[in-house]
């Protein structure tokens, strides 16, 4: 192993000891504290982020995967799978510094913000990152100026995505060999192509359709003297059971497309950044109910059939959209209540944050 983790960073309990059962003897304690003063907490499976990881290797066995930062940084997370074996995606200066804090050497590190300060750059370049990602003529630019010894991956938009990251970010087909020659004019080493079809996405055939435009900038990189031999597939692979498409009709669909375009034995050496996928279901939140109130249940003609007023129970928790549960605005999640057995309070029934 390479001893990133030691005993020091977890706690440690006792075999069929479940989440459940620490998250209610967690909460029981926090209910009797005399500070009044408890805050909401995760707690943490890393048992699960392992299952998740062996998971992928077993579905997309010729992927090697990289975590996305930004998704959670908790140091447990990052030294359980810097000691998995993962690559790192950083977006700044700060993730570069904490996952070389705990070791990761830069070789294993990819900066792939699609708009990246001039200041970074060159603290990438000072700190031995190499792998840069770009989409335009004035990252490239910036980069070239910065950090020249850089190998660069294009990363272009999964046009059949309906993601609005993929129109946001990404260079379009038809802007890709451009790119590629003023990459060479400038003596930037251009090494593999990215694309990213964003998080959640539903349709299948946007994975392949990527696939397949990347070979075609593959072939344009190669004509022009480019090394192409990264292929990035990018992140949005759900981290949970039950989302609208499977992770693993998703990677029959990714295999297949490989074997056409990619085939084993090509000499592309073929990575993924994944961020929820590893650790959505592996955090419990334990938030505390800190206001009731009753209110009218606005449905016509129900008073007049019943004779009373339909009500129902609006719950105030201590954490809100704009806080933890800020993933209910951008990613349209619906967050599932658990009520602890040993609390006196009713289940909350109303949407987080209201």
């Amino acid at each position: 192993m390479a001893g990133y983790l030691s005993e020091a960073d977890f706690v440690m309990v006792e075999e069929g000891f479940s989440t459940r059962d620490l998250l209610e003897e967690l909460t029981l304690g926090a209910s009797q504290a005399t500070t009044g003063d408890v805050a909401a907490f995760f707690v943490a499976d890393l048992g699960a982020v392992v299952r998740r990881h062996f998971c992928f290797l077993k579905c997309l066995p010729r992927v090697r995967p990289f975590y996305t930062v930004k998704c959670n940084s908790s140091p447990g997370v990052l030294k359980v799978l810097a000691e998995l074996g993962l690559g790192f995606s950083c977006a700044n200066k700060a993730e570069m510094e904490l996952v070389q804090r705990i070791g990761i050497p830069a070789g294993k590190i990819i900066y792939a913000n699609p708009c990246k300060q001039i200041a970074q750059i060159k603290y990438a370049a000072k700190h031995g990152v190499r792998l840069l990602s770009f989409d335009n003529e004035l990252e490239l630019a910036k980069v070239v100026k910065s950090h020249p010894s850089a190998k660069m991956v294009l990363h272009i938009a999964a046009e059949d995505s309906p993601s609005r990251l993929s129109f946001k970010f990404g260079a379009s087909l038809k802007s890709c060999r451009h790119l590629l020659e003023n990459a060479k004019r400038s003596h930037m080493e251009v090494v593999g192509v990215s694309f990213h079809v964003g998080t959640g996405c539903p349709d299948l055939q946007a994975y392949a359709q990527s696939i397949a435009d990347a070979r075609l900038v593959f072939e344009m990189g190669t004509e022009l003297g480019h090394r192409m031999h990264i292929l990035d597939l990018g992140g949005g692979f759900p981290g949970l059971e039950g989302a609208k498409v499977r992770f693993e009709e998703i990677c029959s669909v990714i295999n297949s497309a490989l074997d056409l375009y990619f085939p084993e034995g090509c000499g592309v050496d073929i990575l993924a950044e994944l961020g929820r996928y590893y650790v959505t279901s592996a955090f419990t939140l334990a938030v505390s109910i800190i206001a009731k109130k009753e209110v009218l249940l606005d449905q016509p003609g129900r008073e007049e059939e019943s004779g009373s007023t339909p009500k129902t129970i609006v719950y105030h928790l201590g954490e809100g959209v704009y806080g933890i549960f800020n993933s209910v605005w951008f990613d349209n999640t619906c967050p599932t209540p658990i009520l602890q057995k040993n609390m006196n309070f009713p289940a909350p029934r109303s949407e987080p944050g209201t």
